[in-house]
């Protein structure tokens, strides 16, 4: 009998253990979105990546143990003009076939408020790996069980030339064609990763 007890305790701590065991979500691209600004001459253009995978381990109660990994595809850069997407994707910008992927990878996450998170981790662009910081807001999660869908929005603000991307035109009455600072913000819908595959709709 005490045998028996003793197994049944073990098998129970066990699916304990199981439940509370971190989850990976994987980013659904259909619903998710990978957008950029940056300054041209005296207004703001906007752009966004089409192509990029992402997975994040995530405790619900340790979300400072949380991981982060995101890959987007540089060539999928999308302005909505094709010659200027054909001149970013050249070696005077991202210089896509030498460097055909943007990544990050988390290193630390902070809990900052209510939902509230700084994801910091390394930034790998234009052959440049630079650290940053995301301000990350978890937005809430809809459904349950398999079919649950999380919700999260994360941005930062970054440096072009401090990834090698320097190209610039002066202009005849000073100053210059493009801004240095570019906003990044990325909307992420993610589901677990057992149903990734039929994350379709």
């Amino acid at each position: 009998m005490n045998r028996t007890l003793a197994m049944v305790a073990l098998a129970s701590s066990l699916a304990a253990s199981a439940a509370a065991a971190p989850e990976t979500l994987v980013i659904d691209r259909n619903h998710s979105d990978v957008s950029f600004k940056i300054r041209h001459f005296v207004s703001n253009v906007s752009g966004r990546f089409t192509d990029f995978t992402g997975t994040i381990v995530a405790d619900a109660a340790k979300p400072e143990a949380a991981t982060v990994e995101f890959a987007v595809k540089s060539a999928s850069i999308d302005t909505s003009q094709e010659n200027r997407d054909k001149h970013l994707r050249s070696a005077d910008f991202f210089d896509t076939e030498k460097f055909p992927e943007i990544t990050f990878k988390s290193t630390k996450v902070k809990t900052v408020g209510k939902n509230k998170y700084e994801v910091a981790g390394d930034l790998s662009m234009h052959g440049v790996t630079k650290p940053v910081t995301l301000a990350v807001t978890y937005m809430g999660s809809v459904g349950a069980g398999k079919d649950e869908k999380f919700g999260f929005e994360a941005a930062t603000t970054i440096n072009r030339k401090d990834f090698g991307i320097v190209w610039n035109k002066a202009l005849d009455t000073g100053g210059y064609m493009l801004g240095d600072e570019v906003p990044i913000t990325i909307n992420i819908e993610a589901a677990r990763k057992k149903e990734a595959a039929a994350a379709s709709n």
